[in-house]
């Protein structure tokens, strides 16, 4: 029986540089960092009010074909890689203070049905949404009143 998720890969163009971001300016922890081979590094790291939780920091190689990769870089690239979803419990105040440390804010803090979201971009072009939840009737939305988000 499946109990929980333990570990959500995201693709990064460089690990010791995504590291730096995901601890130094998201304040994640590192969780695993462990060379199993010359050319294969398992690195993962945690929140820490969620430490079941890994994100594995991860650059394409192989078993991906060459043409995979080069997908992944050119998606990287372009800034159109989805990457994970944080909660926050000030969703402005987290992006002002992201802001000022250089992160880049695809989108605005905005009021949304189900709470205050803002998107915005790691150092290889994953784009994280963060949300301040607020509780709310997904039952009692129109789809008329859900405004799609832009990039």
């Amino acid at each position: 029986m499946i109990t929980n998720v333990s570990l959500v890969s995201v693709w990064v163009k460089d690990q010791d540089a995504s590291l730096t971001f995901y601890t130094d300016v998201l304040g994640f922890e590192v969780g695993d960092d462990i060379r199993l081979a010359e050319d294969f590094r398992w690195l993962t790291v945690v929140h820490p009010q969620q430490p079941e939780l890994h994100l594995h920091l991860t650059t394409p190689g192989p078993p991906l074909s060459e043409e995979l990769q080069t997908q992944i870089h050119r998606s990287l690239d372009s800034g159109g890689m989805p990457g994970v979803g944080l909660n926050v419990d000030d969703c402005r105040a987290t992006c002002e203070a992201l802001a000022a440390r250089g992160v880049t804010i695809l989108q605005e803090p905005a009021d949304r049905p189900y709470g205050v979201e803002a998107l915005i971009r790691d150092n290889s072009g994953n784009w994280i949404v963060m949300v301040e939840p607020r509780d709310f009737d997904p039952t009692a939305l129109k789809r008329d009143d859900i405004e799609s988000p832009a990039p």
